[in-house]
């Protein structure tokens, strides 16, 4: 094992062999949602269901009835309170340590939500199993935390590499979304996993998630800014999308209804939604190309993106898992399509529709999951248009930008924040956490009573030999702090008690505090000292800000070490 751990072959080796796993993982999920979907809803083993033209309504009660045993499923399988944890996360605060058990939970609730016709993706349960593979078979090496981080980046990437065909986008992915940086350390086992996730699944006959592009114009200098203006549209309608799962996420929360029936009621919320276009439900990726191809009226499209889009936040808002990747993927191309349409239709025929439908799809995708030069690579991958390719990276950068300064999040980081974390993107600040004020604090220090006289202080402490006391009252209860150079300075008499010269008494710090609170308070408090203080206000220790700032620069410096392999 040790071996295993230095050798950077071995970690390589472990990581193909990782994205061989994640790439199984992949094809079967799809093939029980598949399975699952033909035989609920009594489908052709050629069609999904995104293309059946209508519902009957024996099969559009099939949607309520997902809510119900999703509902029944989460029951039975969690045990515990806290919230599962997803790769991303995982890789932001615990080190890329992941679940086996609650991933198999949160992929099993993606499986039967979309499997029932919920319009949510399956990515999520494919990035989180690729991730979980790669977390157990890092633990039991007893990998260092970098190499937890990558290697769970690697899985999680190599699985969306396989369900798309795509192992540059499935790379990307890795490094943009669940490991949140580039360092050359990386980029080799993340690649392996990627192309061996992608050879297992077309070993296995699994077909890729397909975006049939057809040719479209060429394109000048005038469509970058064209398209440019298109990212900032998508990045406007992503940030809505998120804020509307949040705002009926809530909504549904406060509404009387049964503990855990919400998915329920979401599903009998699906049925008018289904009824106006079967399109919008599952992930929909079946009749993206057909829809970016077929020259649809401008009110079909539409009406197909505002189903999607409801159904979408309907879905998630109702307690359906799943991610928003190729729900994202689909009401993108649709509102490329719209946008040209519309512009050809008051005479304006800038736009080319299927290249339109190809930059929304991509703008869109990155302004709310992130990743502009993964959708930049799964563009390339599809289409082998390095022009088009040019395009979607101006309209990416765009969304992401703007997204990024007017928001801040993704939809995976959203979700997080709703819950209370501060987590922004898969950056490793979990070490931040692990130290805390506790840890770093002296448990020696200078102590009297506030009501000792100013005379007694000066001759307990004269100047020079400590630079502040700590003051504490009858109780023990801290009281503030005094400095021996100051109960020199100051024109008291002997008997005046040292209280009178006693600051900073809200310059206190909890024991949990980490390192960045630790350190935000140093701030705050415009003070080059802390007192730690337990619940009852007793002091436990003292910090100094130069104590803090050293031990932060070393840590800051080991984390950068390994994150290039140094």
């Amino acid at each position: 094992m040790r071996r295993a751990r230095r050798s950077e072959a071995a970690f390589i080796l472990l990581a193909a062999l990782v994205g061989c796993g994640a790439g199984l993982a992949a094809v079967q999920q799809m093939a029980i949602a598949r399975a699952i979907q033909r035989g609920v809803f009594d489908l052709p083993v050629s069609m999904h269901l995104s293309e059946v033209p209508a519902l009957a309504w024996y099969q559009l009660m099939t949607l309520p009835l997902g809510g119900l045993i999703l509902v029944l499923f989460s029951r039975t399988v969690r045990s515990r309170k806290r919230a599962l944890v997803d790769a991303v996360e995982a890789n932001a605060l615990h080190g890329g340590r992941m679940s086996m058990r609650d991933s198999a939970v949160i992929a099993g609730q993606t499986i039967i939500s979309n499997g029932f016709g919920s319009s949510v993706g399956l990515e999520a349960a494919f990035a989180q199993i690729g991730g979980a593979i790669a977390s157990v078979s890092g633990r039991f090496l007893k990998s260092r935390r970098s190499d937890m981080r990558t290697l769970v980046g690697a899985g999680a990437g190599a699985a969306i590499a396989a369900a798309f065909g795509a192992p540059l986008a499935g790379a990307f992915y890795a490094f943009e979304i669940v490991i949140g940086s580039y360092t050359p350390s990386m980029i080799a086992p993340v690649a392996v996993a990627a192309l061996t996730g992608v050879a297992t699944a077309q070993l296995l006959g699994s077909q890729p998630y397909f975006i049939g592009v057809v040719d479209g114009q060429a394109l000048q200098f005038d469509d970058y800014l064209i398209y440019a203006a298109m990212g900032a549209v998508c990045a406007l309608i992503g940030i809505g999308l998120m804020r509307a799962v949040a705002v009926v996420d809530g909504w549904s929360r406060r509404m009387r209804i049964p503990y855990g029936a919400r998915p329920v009621v979401g599903g009998l919320l699906l049925i008018p939604i289904a009824m106006v276009s079967p399109q919008a439900l599952s992930s929909g990726h079946a009749v993206l190309a057909t829809d970016m191809a077929a020259s649809v009226p401008l009110l079909v499209v539409a009406t197909v993106l505002a189903a999607k889009c409801a159904a979408s936040v309907v879905s998630l808002g109702f307690g359906f898992r799943g991610g928003l990747f190729f729900a994202s993927m689909f009401i993108g191309a649709l509102l490329g399509h719209v946008i040209a349409a519309a512009l050809a239709a008051i005479g304006l025929p800038f736009l080319e529709p299927v290249q339109a439908a190809v930059v929304g799809m991509a703008a869109l995708t990155v302004a709310v999951v992130g990743g502009p030069f993964m959708m930049a690579m799964l563009v390339l991958e599809a289409t082998h248009d390095f022009a088009l390719t040019g395009v979607v990276i101006t309209a990416a950068l765009v969304a992401s930008t703007i997204v990024r300064e007017t928001f801040g999040y993704s939809f995976s980081t959203w979700r997080l924040h709703l819950r209370g974390e501060t987590i922004k993107s898969a950056r490793d600040i979990g070490w931040t956490r692990s130290i805390t004020a506790a840890r770093m604090m002296r448990h020696s220090f200078a102590q009297a009573s506030d009501v000792m006289t100013l005379g007694e202080f000066r001759h307990q402490f004269p100047v020079g030999s400590v630079t502040h006391v700590v003051l504490t009252d009858a109780e023990g209860r801290y009281a503030g702090m005094a400095s021996p150079a100051e109960a020199v300075a100051v024109d008291h008499g002997d008997m005046d008690p040292v209280a009178s010269i006693a600051d900073l008494q809200e310059a206190v710090v909890q024991p949990q505090a980490d390192i960045v609170a630790t350190m935000r308070a140093f701030e705050d408090s415009d003070s080059d000292i802390l007192v730690v203080l337990d619940h009852d206000r007793i002091v436990t220790g003292t910090l100094s800000e130069s104590h803090v700032v050293r031990r932060y620069a070393s840590e800051l410096e080991r984390t950068q070490r390994e994150l290039f392999g140094e």
